[in-house]
């Protein structure tokens, strides 16, 4: 193959029979220029559904699990007194007096989930205890697990779910990205009193159902 050029008169021939038996090769390599993106695209962990925001079959998913206590809950405290400007509720260590209506509205949710069939537990720290006694009504102590949840968040959930009945979990965003960690999904730092919902029934491996942040409950909906 021969390319020839004129110009003002001086005539050339540019040999391209060398560039010809590249082709195949710049052929292989455009492609695998697209391809690989869209391999790792498609391969790549699904992102944590929104039960919130019109996602009226995730909702349906989790009101149907709740009635069967089927499901795990990690619930992350209210806001940090120490990373916040806002006026504490009592100490240093514990919540902002601000999110004390948040975590009672939050709390009113999961009464009209029904809370008769669930377990509810949370970490020994101030700020835990408060969003617990704040959402739930009850606090309970010792539970070092919910601090200490690195490589066994998941199995640690796993060992104190009772078969029928929810857990519900009030720890930190260190344990719930652990928990993302452990179900092989990305990792999302989730607001304050954000909540991750599983699904453990024993019949097949947890999997995650998706969050609701503590400001969108109002527009959860099952019908």
């Amino acid at each position: 193959m021969e390319l020839r050029l004129s110009l003002f008169g001086v005539k050339c021939s540019i040999d391209l029979s060398a560039l010809a038996r590249f082709r195949n090769t710049w052929v292989v390599l455009a492609a695998l220029v697209l391809v690989i993106p869209l391999t790792l695209w498609l391969l790549a962990p699904a992102a944590i559904p929104d039960l919130a925001h019109g996602n009226v079959a995730g909702a349906q998913a989790l009101a149907t699990g709740w009635v069967k206590g089927e499901m795990i809950v990690l619930v992350r405290h209210g806001e940090r007194c120490d990373h916040s400007k806002a006026v504490c509720l009592s100490g240093n260590d514990g919540i902002t007096d601000r999110s004390r209506s948040v975590a009672v509205a939050v709390g009113a949710r999961y009464e009209q989930l029904g809370l008769n069939n669930a377990d509810i537990y949370n970490s020994p720290m101030v700020r835990t205890v408060q969003t617990a006694g704040y959402m739930f009504n009850r606090a309970a102590v010792g539970e070092d697990w919910l601090i200490s949840c690195k490589g066994r968040m998941l199995q640690e959930a796993l060992a104190h779910k009772v078969p029928g009945r929810n857990l519900i979990l009030v720890t930190h965003s260190e344990c719930m990205t652990q928990l993302q960690k452990d179900l092989r999904l990305p990792t999302d730092i989730q607001g304050y009193g954000a909540a991750l919902f599983i699904t453990a029934d024993n019949t097949q491996a947890p999997q995650m159902l998706g969050v609701i942040e503590a400001s969108d409950w109002p527009s959860v909906t099952t019908q």
